[in-house]
Parts: structure tokens; sequence; C-alpha cells
């Protein structure tokens, strides 16, 4: 994106500088004419075109800065390489080099052909031509209207890159992630006893969840060792007690410990069977709560209500322990992101902690509240602290904002994709604006001879908006054509929607026309109020007849 806005940015440059070129055509032919070599001619109008693109980078430079920051204010807190608050991101002296490196580049490559095209000019017929005839209409006009074809182009390619990713990020939006998320606190707390030096890490579970719910503010609160979308699952071999076992095992599932209220709190729908009890502790048979997406992939065609599992069957001594039943079958939650689906998950009761499937003595405490408020966080944060022994405690975090942030990865994209897109529309408005105003000026006495000899303004508007029609026209049907055929170099980072997606392939070139045609109105309304009252226009006027006879 950043690559195109640049091409696009110094097409406009390039088109003013062939402008500048052709009004420079006369004092050019002079300069050869008294020996000026097409080399020197070259040389002289690189170096203007070289000095006016390192202006513009050390301007480019001063809103780099202001950029940068507006960029990591935007909290992509998912984005790689961005350290601490952006603390590794930032200007230095490579972006600085970088930059100037670049800006030299573009001016040589840009300056270039109008350089060249001031070099070959035909001094004889230029130092004949009468100081007002020092440019040229606009059929001939073709470089620049090329480079005006190619900003639209490249403008409509991003404004659907950037339809296609604002439609991802709706649909992302539009997710159900599978539990509730309104008035849901969670924080993490470490539930080591050697740390705490306090009871067995049964006791430390149900004592939290006993704090909790006593409370004020708190409906109902419940203990997770991993948190939906936090991305931090771990998958294990499953093994179905009874099944023929070809290899290690029938497949692999995330596995959660929950405290018995977990479902209720997130909200999670219980599709068959009962969810965890209060006699499910330890010492009772052992049982396990699976989701929809491993009852389809294990049990395609039978009903795993009241079936065995094995947890890690053949890690160890350690990950031993007996067969669990399944009693219940619930909703299936996104667990990594709302683009992917949900992968096959057992959950096990806290009250009956395998001790050896944990690696971790940290629990998410996962808290429903009546109404969000700062007074209850604090005092969930104080309860949690107490019941863990003194151990430091995070302020507990909404589970909204977590929605939030599992989509912060494509919210940044569709901004900034979105931002270059706004940038290249309204370059390639410059540049059609600029090629029209331009054609309109080198036009002014033909436009003036049109209105004298009796055509309407209307329709001098009218061919000036056509000519500069077709050029949208042609930008246009590149651009589709281009976005068409390179669209699948987005593909990995769309969801919910198609990467040739009708309705971005004609949102993006109705905008782009839209603004465009207003670029090309402009010009063509200041070209319908050409003074036609001049003592050209007279002169035309008293020498109708004449014309007309001959």
């Amino acid at each position: 994106a950043v690559g195109l806005v640049l091409l696009i940015a110094c097409a406009n440059v390039a088109n003013v500088l062939l402008v500048r070129a052709t009004v420079r055509q006369k004092e050019i032919a002079i300069r050869v004419a008294v020996g000026a070599s097409p080399g020197r001619i070259v040389r002289q109008l690189l170096t203007e075109s070289v000095l006016l693109a390192t202006a513009g980078a050390l301007v480019g430079l001063i809103f780099g800065v202001v950029g940068t920051r507006s960029i990591l204010a935007l909290n992509a807190v998912v984005l790689p390489r961005i350290g601490v608050n952006g603390a590794d991101v930032g200007m230095d002296g490579r972006v600085v080099v970088f930059t100037l490196f670049l800006a030299l580049a573009t001016g040589v490559l840009f300056g270039l052909i109008p350089a060249v095209q001031a070099s070959r000019l035909d001094v004889d017929s230029h130092l004949k031509e009468s100081a007002g005839r020092t440019g040229s209409g606009f059929r001939q006009n073709k470089i620049r209207s090329l480079l005006v074809i190619s900003e639209l182009s490249l403008a409509l390619f991003l404004l659907i890159g950037a339809a296609l990713l604002i439609r991802t990020l709706v649909s992302l939006r539009a997710v159900d992630p599978g539990f509730r998320s309104e008035n849901i606190l969670a924080t993490e707390v470490t539930l080591d006893p050697k740390l705490a030096k306090v009871a067995t890490r049964d006791q430390i579970v149900q004592e939290i969840v006993r704090r909790l719910n006593s409370t004020p503010g708190v409906e109902r609160a419940a203990l997770t060792n991993l948190l939906p979308l936090n991305g931090d699952f771990n998958s294990l071999p499953l093994i179905v007690v009874g099944r023929p076992l070809n290899g290690a095992a029938h497949g692999f599932g995330r596995w959660m410990i929950v405290s018995t209220d977990y479902f209720d709190v997130l909200k999670i729908p219980l599709i068959r069977g009962r969810q965890f009890m209060k006699f499910d502790r330890r010492g009772a048979p052992g049982v396990t709560v699976i989701n929809q997406s491993m009852a389809r992939q294990f049990w395609p065609s039978s009903d795993p209500i009241g079936q065995e599992i094995l947890i890690a069957k053949g890690l160890g001594p350690n990950f031993e322990e007996p067969p669990r039943q399944i009693i219940g079958i619930v909703s299936d939650v996104h667990d990594d992101s709302l683009d992917q689906n949900a992968a096959p998950a057992v959950f096990i009761p806290a009250e009956q902690w395998p001790g050896p499937l944990t690696v971790s003595n940290s629990m998410w405490a996962v808290v429903q509240t009546r109404a969000p408020s700062r007074s209850v966080s604090s005092a969930i944060q104080n309860e949690l602290r107490q019941a863990s022994g003194g151990l430091a405690v995070a302020f507990p975090a909404s589970m909204q904002e977590t929605v939030r942030k599992s989509v912060a990865r494509q919210d940044f994209n569709a901004a900034l994709m979105g931002f270059f897109a706004l940038a290249a529309l309204l370059l390639a408005a410059a540049g059609v604006y600029g090629l029209m105003a331009y054609s309109v000026q080198q036009r002014r006495q033909e436009i003036g001879i049109r209105l004298a000899l009796g055509a309407s303004r209307g329709r001098v508007r009218r061919m000036i908006v056509y000519q500069g029609m077709r050029l949208i026209l042609i930008g246009v049907v590149g651009g589709i054509a281009s976005a068409f055929v390179l669209s699948h170099l987005i593909e990995s980072v769309l969801f919910g929607v198609k990467a040739r997606d009708p309705l971005a392939f004609f949102l993006a070139p109705v905008l782009l026309s839209a603004v465009a045609l207003f670029a090309v109105w402009l010009p063509a309304l200041r070209a319908s109020w050409v003074e036609s009252h001049g003592s050209l226009a007279l002169r035309m006027r008293s020498a109708r007849p004449l014309l007309y006879f001959r």
C-alpha cells in the first residue's frame, strides 16, 4: 500500500514536471541555441527534480514522526516487533537514510521523463513560436494522460483492498464468540500453595469462589486455567475407551480446568447432558464435558454422552489418570481468534483437579458483575489477594476488551489500508484535476472561439467532462482488472468475504468515479465561464458571417 501511494504521488510530481517542462520550452530552446548540450539540460532538470523530492522527503520525515505516533495510538497490541508501548518503533538513522535514498531515487526516476522530453525539443520551431504558444493541447498530452490513468488504476486497487479488509472487520465483529462478554471481568491469580504458604490448590479454588460470590456487586464467579480468545491452548492426545486403536491416540483435543459455575458465568449453552455439579469432587468418578467440535469429530454418527475417554495416555507416569466419563456437550467457543473455528476441547472440573496434567499454577478468575464498576474491580482484586495468601493480583480486565483485542490486528489493517486508500484517492483526484485544469488553460483560446461562435456553456462543460470521463473509465477498467488478478495476495487475511467480492468491486469504482468526476467538473465549470466578451470574442462575432461564408 505504501509503495502504491508513493507511485501515485510520484506520478503526480512527474505530471507537474512535464507541465513545467512544457511551459519552459522556449527557455530551454534558448539555452540550447546559445550552446547548452542536451546532457546539460537533462542534468539541470534532474537537479531540480531531486531538490524537489528531497525537500518533500524532509517534510515527510516530520510528518512521519507524527504519523508513527498516530499508528501506535491505534492500540494494535498484537502487532509483531512493536515492543512495549511502541519502544521498538520510531525514527532513527536507518529511517532517515532510507527516506533520503528513496527521495533521490524517485527524484531521478520520475524527473527523467520530462527531462529527456525537454532535451529533444525542436529548437527552431519553438524559437519561432509566439510567446503565447508555449503549451500543447489536451490530445498532445498523452504521457500526462497515461500517468493519470495509472494513478486512477492504482488508487482503485487500493480502494478495493481497503473495502475487502473493512468487510472482513465487519464480518469478524459479527461473529458470535460463543460466550457472554458483557459485565464479565477476568484476572489471573497464582495458586501455588508453596508461594502462598496456605492450603492445597483445591482449597484455594474453593476459597476464591466463595469469596468472590460473596463480594458486593458480583452475580457469580468461576475459575479456569485458560481464558477464551487468549490463544494459549495446549492439545493432548485423546483415546476413546473401547474403540479399536491403530495409533497412539484417536485424536487430539484442548483441555481446560473449570470450576462448577464456569459455563453459567460465560453463558456457554449446554447442548446435551448436564454441567458439572458440586458432587463432582475429588474421589467421585471422573467426569468431563466436551464441546461440539469434539463431538462431531470423534462421534460423527453416535451420541458421546456416557462414553469414556483417556486424556494424555502414554505421555508418561505424570499424565496417567483413570478414564473420564462424558456427561455433557456444550457449544463451541472461539479459543484462539474469531476467524478460526473452535478445536475439539474437553473440560475437567476444578474440584477433580488433575494435578499431573497441569503445567501452570495460575488460574483465571471469571466474574459476572451486576454492572461495570471500578469499585467492583477493586473489591475483586482484594478478595483474590486474600484468598491466594497475599500474592500479587492483576487488576481485572473486561472480557469485552478481550474480544476487542482479538480483532485488533484486523482493525489495524483495515484502518491503515483505509488511510492509504483515502490518500491514494485524493492524490488521484488531484492528478485528474491538474491534468484537466491544465488542458482547459491551454485551450482557453479555442473555448473562447467556440463560445463566440454560439456554443452554449453547457456544451463546453459536457465536452470537458466527456474527455475527462474517458480517462476515468480507462483507469477504472485497469484498476478492476489488476485487482481481479492480484486480489489473491490479501486472501489470507480475509474472513467472511471472498477476494473477488462483488460488493467491493462495485462500491470502490463507484466511489473513485464520483470523486474523479468532481475533479473533472471543476475545470469544466471554469472552462464554461471563459470570457467570451473580450477583444477576440468581439472580433469573432464581427467576422462570423465571413466565417460562415467561407
